[in-house]
């Protein structure tokens, strides 16, 4: 477990200096790029990611679980990718003009053919990058993730600046994924030019086929919003959107990553050594409700000081959306490992029944909202009540390869609910004080009180509570290197 853990950490320290970077080049292109503009590479990107899902094909999945992989496994994975990379790459680069007059924006086929530039650099990644994974070398790929997000942000905002508008997005998402890409090859051990070759290619498909039905089906579930939002209103209602979901993101997929990186390989592990899974579940879950819950809280209560904070006020219509996404994050934090412990004991077929089940009907209430409301906002209670439904769908599908034990999960809830509401009773005050629905920030200084006491508070209860997270062995750690005491003067 002591691999586990370093892999955590440093899985965590990689997302806060990629969020610290990511939020710096956002914070940045918010102001010099129009929210047009930014809508226009959201849907761009959502576009190419039906295409990256069949493009990766399951590959990194089936590498980090395979029980004996050999080179001939490698080499067929890369093979498959190189094929449909190159495949996917033609595909957009001819599809382009025919998107853009769909969507009647000009400005789509540059930032579509610059884009699907990535499709030559990300079969490199994939392998590499899946062992890298394989063997918990989260240290190895903190470095290379944090290059690449460097160089990309870096190439981002200088081609920004200089008004190169959308197409400096596409560019440095081009320049994340090449530098990713040669990072990860050199960084693993015994690293060789492997040609590509197809002998495993039935293992693979068999495996590959199920995950990639299942990932082109959430990716296109996923995107809805910017996908027939764009149509139906607009480019400006999509980074609308995108922009209050995106907040919620800053934990449900910037910090939430860290965990989901290191959790599916690590059940993988624990399910190749025979480990029993259940009490190694439901602790995770009670780690991830401590954390998201107060998140989600203080934010919604906050919305529109953090889009000031990080966007500025050309931002503000998305703040009364941030607190429906909030909910929309609380209740997905609750069952946001399940897809990776299924998959990490062989069981594929069960995560691609739920996301043909799940996402079709996620996806259509999205789009009904947008064509009978025409509203943001209903566009954001729609994914509310999808997630209602998602949540026990998926328990139900865990325990048909994992019995649930309701008894502690509900035990260890009701613990994160008892710290989160601790944590946010004065946060609230403040917010109610000021008004929910104020038009004004509060003061900064007021703003700077409710975080801290949300902090505090958070930590106190934590301790007062014993909360799960309180017998980790590094919280224990950090726990008496605060209590050690500090000396002053020389000679102490």
């Amino acid at each position: 477990m002591s691999s586990v853990r370093r892999a955590l950490a440093y899985s965590f320290a990689e997302r806060y200096l990629l969020l610290v970077i990511g939020l710096g080049s956002n914070m940045a292109i918010a102001r010099m790029l129009t929210p047009e503009a930014i809508g226009i590479f959201s849907v761009s990107l959502a576009v190419i990611g039906i295409a990256q899902v069949m493009r990766d094909f399951g590959v990194a999945n089936y590498l980090i679980q395979e029980r004996d992989l050999s080179d001939a496994h490698i080499r067929t994975a890369f093979g498959i990718t190189l094929v449909l990379g190159g495949s996917a790459f033609v595909a957009l680069f001819l599809a382009a003009p025919l998107i853009s007059r769909f969507y009647a924006e000009p400005a789509m086929v540059a930032t579509l053919r610059i884009c699907a530039a990535n499709f030559l650099a990300l079969p490199f990644c994939t392998v590499s990058l899946a062992l890298l994974r394989r063997e918990l070398a989260f240290k190895r790929l903190a470095m290379i993730n944090l290059l690449a997000a460097a160089v990309g942000a870096a190439l981002s905002i200088g081609l920004a600046y200089l008004g190169h508008g959308v197409v400096s997005l596409a560019i440095g998402s081009v320049a994340v994924n090449v530098t990713t890409g040669a990072g990860a090859w050199w960084m693993r051990r015994g690293r060789r030019l492997l040609l590509p070759s197809f002998s495993e290619w039935r293992r693979l498909l068999n495996f590959g086929a199920q995950s990639t039905v299942a990932g082109v089906v959430t990716t296109v579930s996923m995107d809805i919003n910017d996908l027939a939002v764009g149509k139906i209103m607009g480019f400006e209602p999509v980074a609308i959107l995108s922009r209050a979901q995106g907040l919620t993101n800053l934990f449900h997929r910037d910090l939430m990553s860290a965990v989901r990186n290191v959790a599916y390989p690590a059940f993988a592990q624990a399910n190749r050594d025979r480990t029993e899974l259940e009490p190694v579940y439901v602790t995770s879950v009670a780690h991830v409700t401590v954390l998201a819950w107060p998140f989600y809280g203080f934010t919604s209560l906050y919305a529109l000081e953090i889009l000031r904070l990080l966007f500025g006020p050309q931002w503000d219509a998305a703040a009364p959306l941030v607190p429906v996404f909030c909910l929309a994050g609380a209740v997905a934090a609750t069952s946001s490992l399940i897809a990776s412990l299924i998959l990490a004991v062989g069981r594929v077929d069960l995560v691609t029944w739920v996301e043909l089940v799940f996402q079709p009907f996620r996806a259509a209430l999205i789009v009904i909202a947008a064509l009978v409301f025409k509203s943001t906002m209903a566009c954001a209670i729609a994914l509310v009540l999808a997630l209602l439904v998602h949540l026990p769908l998926l328990y139900v599908v865990k325990g048909k390869c994992l019995p649930n034990d309701y008894l502690a999960l509900s035990r260890r809830l009701s613990v994160s609910i008892a710290v989160t509401l601790a944590a946010l009773i004065i946060p609230a005050t403040i917010a109610i004080d000021a008004g929910l629905q104020r038009s004004q920030t509060v003061a900064p200084l007021v703003f700077l009180s409710a975080a801290v006491s949300c902090a505090l508070s958070w930590l106190l209860a934590l301790i007062v509570l014993r909360h799960p997270l309180t017998l980790d062995p590094a919280f224990v750690r950090l726990a008496k290197w605060c209590r050690r005491p500090r000396h002053a003067g020389f000679g102490a």
